[in-house]
């Protein structure tokens, strides 16, 4: 069992002492640490990296949203929020949290609030080693790996954990400069999307979404080290938190300061930031 290493954040001893009561009963949780305001917190949470975070909403000096802008960027945990103000919930929701319970904690709604980060973690740990073990067939395939190119036995374990069929995909892709599919763990169940079929991909924290159709598919990654994999010539950066298929794009119009909308086919429409419009026109040939 995959242990949770949990940071608790709160102002209020009594709060933090709850909290850690709470997750005592858990038997696969590690608690590294306790902060009890928000700049405390954002470097706890850059020295231990923990998994989840228990993070009040309301503490002086830096809120809770406050903690998780100032981590942007870095190492992003799975966060829980503690707190006693329900307004919040909305806001909770928007920055992905995992859930959100009142105070007073009730000790049966805490547990299946942890129980979802439990299982999302399951979920992001077991995605994230099947991708380093298809990130590995594509180095041996690509000459970067073992010195003597020999990638049968890891292809063979990969057919062994995917299928032979996604196995062999993956091998493929590693011959080539740029994929051609990305690997997505959804509902239990792994596969292929395709990249010529993902009008959009959108930045949030350690994962990323790809927007295919109507149908948006969430993996961990990094979106900075995705771009690195996609082919410029039909992908662009246009955002710090979002790449944009060329082939989808229908028009730009001019916005406020500089900046642009970039309109998709299906009417979509995405910022384009002046940080990236030279490097957009230059891809487009403007």
């Amino acid at each position: 069992m995959e242990r949770v290493r949990v940071l608790i954040v709160d102002d209020e001893t009594l709060a933090r002492q709850r909290v850690r009561r709470l997750l005592q009963n858990e038997a696969d949780v590690d608690v590294v640490g306790e902060a009890e305001s928000g700049h405390e917190a954002v470097a706890m949470i850059r020295e231990l990296q923990p998994d989840l975070v228990c993070l009040d909403v309301q503490m002086p000096g830096l809120d809770g949203f406050g903690v998780l802008s100032e981590i942007d960027g870095g190492h992003v945990p799975m966060v829980l929020f503690v707190t006693a103000y329900d307004e919040h919930a909305q806001r909770a929701f928007d920055v992905h949290a995992v859930d959100y319970v009142l105070k007073p904690v009730d000790a049966d709604r805490f547990r299946a609030a942890f129980d979802k980060a439990r299982k999302q973690r399951a979920h992001a740990v077991a995605a994230e080693r099947l991708g380093e073990l298809l990130e590995t067939v594509r180095r041996l395939a690509d000459g970067r790996g073992d010195p003597r190119g020999d990638s049968a036995s890891l292809i063979t374990a990969v057919a062994g954990a995917t299928g032979a069929a996604g196995a062999a995909a993956a091998a493929a892709n590693g011959g080539g400069r740029h994929a051609s599919r990305i690997l997505v763990k959804q509902d239990g169940r792994m596969f292929f999307v395709k990249t010529a079929e993902i009008d959009w991909i959108e930045a949030d924290r350690n994962y990323v979404r790809l927007h295919v159709g109507q149908t948006a598919h969430v993996i961990r990654e990094r979106i900075s080290h995705l771009e690195e994999t996609l082919d410029p010539r039909m992908f662009a950066r246009i955002h710090r938190s979002t790449i944009v298929n060329l082939n989808r794009v229908r028009e730009m119009q001019q916005w406020f300061s500089g900046d642009y909308v970039v309109i998709l086919e299906d009417g979509t429409r995405l910022r384009l930031s002046r940080h990236y419009r030279d490097r957009v026109e230059k891809q487009v040939g403007v």
